[in-house]
């Protein structure tokens, strides 16, 4: 009885441990071999590598879901440049969802491509080669978040300011986290006290 009631426990701390800690993982490799090609691209001007910004992924994810069934000619409808704000209809959605605070957006870009099948080749032209290069050249830019879909690759630049870091309410960030705990330790209660 004692022995059930220790791996119980064990188990309890397992899930904690889990809930508390465990961020979802994707890989993408179109996403990700894009990401080294900007990065290389920006060391042959001698400029710092992107860092993966994990909730510019996220934007970059719901709005390359948003796009999924657009069609290419529109690209351009949906740039976003520094201080216009978002051309996307569901962006404030977005951002909620993603637990971005939206003032940490105002001097990010998000640079949307459309290419067929999102060949590789072309994808990289597009955004070395076009006017999206200029945002590739410059240093402000540190961070960068990648999404795609179908034929939409969507890179998310950010900025290390308050204002282009695409990052989250402290206080959002707080609850989320007593909400995993709380979870934790009733489902651990109940499994305890259940035997």
């Amino acid at each position: 009885m004692a022995f059930s009631k220790l791996s119980l426990l064990f188990a309890f701390v397992l899930v904690h441990a889990f809930l508390l800690h465990s961020s979802p993982v994707y890989c993408n490799e179109e996403e990700d071999d894009l990401l080294e090609e900007l990065n290389s691209f920006r060391g042959s001007l001698n400029l710092t590598a992107f860092t993966e910004n994990e909730k510019a992924d996220c934007i970059a994810d719901e709005i390359s879901d948003e796009l999924e069934d657009e069609l290419c000619s529109r690209a351009a409808e949906y740039q976003i440049k520094p201080g216009n704000g978002p051309q996307f209809p569901s962006f404030t959605k977005s951002l909620t969802k993603c637990d971005i605070d939206n003032s940490t957006t105002t001097d990010g870009i998000i640079l949307p491509v459309c290419v067929h099948n999102l060949d590789s080749d072309l994808v990289r032209k597009n955004y070395t080669e076009t006017k999206f290069a200029q945002f590739l050249n410059d240093s402000k830019y540190t961070g960068a978040g990648l999404g795609s879909k179908d034929d939409w690759m969507i890179v998310v630049l950010t900025t290390d300011a308050h204002s282009g870091s695409f990052t989250g309410a402290a206080a959002s960030l707080v609850a989320t986290g007593m909400v995993h705990y709380m979870v934790a330790l009733l489902l651990g209660l109940f499994l305890v006290f259940s035997l």
